[in-house]
């Protein structure tokens, strides 16, 4: 009983912060007049309106700013992740790599450029940005290789960086990101809808800031290889272009504050907490106590499983009672196993309780992501709960084989506990829900 009103929860934080339910709240034609984010243009003086959607969220996001836009739209592009694509009318689709670039992403940063490549102050770009942009919309610069590329973009996700320290060493291999898009669209008028998929919702940290100034440097992309111990099997001309930066031959990425983005408007119109306070109405609208958490899971997994643990087995208040946390941890994966982020955190809490729990109350857990698929896998993330603390198949020696060998996926499927909800087209990064009953 409680997994199925545990997916429910699920289902109406992902409700929340969906492209159908947030986009007509943003966007809205009446009669000549297009209102965008508070901006308001006459259509009859438009010459283009270039619709750009990327991300995991982009094909929701897309098809409902056509239904809004309709024959406004005069061209676009739209690119997500595979098997996240929907049938749009005006724009073009492709799907590309996630959480490494592949070819497609490579094509797909060269059709941005080209959709952008003769704008006017008469146009308008709707750009339309959601988590996983960084990865679904690559180029490569002078003197490196697409697999160059992927290579130091593995390097960074496998390595235990957050988010903000893998995005500055990517604003700094591109001509995209960090703020570099808007150079090239400047200065033509450009919006930019987000939904977040960082702590924070600091637009400079989305999709690697494509359209905001970027505080980072050369010099910190450098930092952040160094930190996580990867120089040494990062390509030499990736070094080299960091190097040259450094040493002041290649231009920085505009800062913030630069008059390229004077024709900018930066709107983050979801993130994280979104979804959380929307599950929170629910569960309190269905009668149950709940505890939500307004400190983002931020940093090592490990950290968040102490947290997550000690608050659960500290409790003495009313039950049932429903805990929410929300955000991103990160995992330096060593094993060659199948999995995901959320899975693997389930997977330590389990670990983490299971010798621990003794005779408290029942407790069931969902660690998912938003997006609907955790890692590389077809599950949004997996369930535990008290019985499994004492279900004899499920020994130590299971555990901790699989946590080992980052093989959450295969453990959690033996014993029916993967949450697969399916893409569902939108992205502001994982969720935790716990309840004690």
């Amino acid at each position: 009983m409680l997994y199925h009103f545990i997916e429910k929860i699920y289902a109406h934080s992902i409700n929340a912060v969906h492209p159908v339910t947030l986009l007509p709240r943003w966007i809205r034609v009446s009669g000549n007049n297009l209102y965008i984010s508070g901006r308001c243009f006459d259509t009859t003086s438009l010459e283009k309106l270039v619709l750009i959607a990327c991300g995991k969220a982009a094909g929701a996001m897309a098809a409902a700013a056509e239904f809004i836009l309709k024959d406004l739209v005069t061209d676009g592009l739209c690119v997500t992740k595979y098997r996240h694509a929907l049938p749009l009318q005006r724009i073009t689709v492709l799907e590309s790599g996630h959480p490494y670039p592949d070819r497609n992403s490579f094509i797909a940063g060269k059709m941005l450029i080209q959709k952008i490549s003769s704008l006017s102050k008469n146009d308008l770009v709707l750009l339309l940005l959601s988590g996983g942009a960084s990865s679904l919309i690559a180029d490569v610069p002078a003197g490196c290789t697409e697999d160059e590329i992927t290579t130091i973009n593995k390097l960074l996700v496998n390595s235990g960086a957050g988010i903000h320290e893998i995005n500055i060493v990517r604003k700094h291999l591109s001509h995209l990101k960090g703020g570099q898009l808007v150079k090239l669209i400047y200065p033509t008028p450009l919006i930019s809808l987000i939904i977040s998929d960082v702590p924070g919702n600091n637009p400079e940290n989305i999709a690697s800031g494509m359209t905001t100034g970027d505080s980072s440097c050369f010099q910190d992309a450098l930092s952040v290889i160094d930190r996580y111990g990867i120089r040494e099997n990062t390509p030499a001309a990736i070094l080299e272009r960091l190097e040259d930066g450094v040493a002041g031959r290649l231009d920085e990425t505009p800062k913030p504050g630069s008059h390229f983005f004077t024709a900018t408007t930066n709107e983050v119109i979801a993130g994280n907490q979104t979804a959380l306070e929307e599950a929170a109405f629910f569960i309190t609208q269905a009668g149950m106590a709940v505890i939500k958490s307004d400190q983002p899971l931020t940093g090592s997994l490990t950290t968040a499983v102490q947290l997550i643990s000690a608050t659960l087995i500290g409790y003495k208040g009313r039950l049932p009672c429903c805990f929410l946390w929300g955000g991103e941890t990160t995992v330096k994966v060593k094993g060659a196993g199948y999995g995901g982020r959320n899975q693997h955190l389930a997977l330590s809490i389990l670990h983490e309780l299971k010798p621990q729990w003794g005779n408290r109350a029942k407790l069931t857990v969902l660690c998912a992501g938003t997006d609907g698929t955790d890692g590389p896998t077809d599950a949004a993330g997996a369930f535990i709960d008290s019985d499994m603390f004492l279900n004899k198949e499920i020994s130590n020696e299971s555990i901790n084989s699989a946590l080992s060998t980052f093989n959450s996926y295969d453990f959690f499927s033996r014993h029916g506990r993967l949450l697969k909800s399916g893409a569902t087209q939108t992205n502001v990064m994982d969720i935790v829900v716990a309840i004690i009953a």
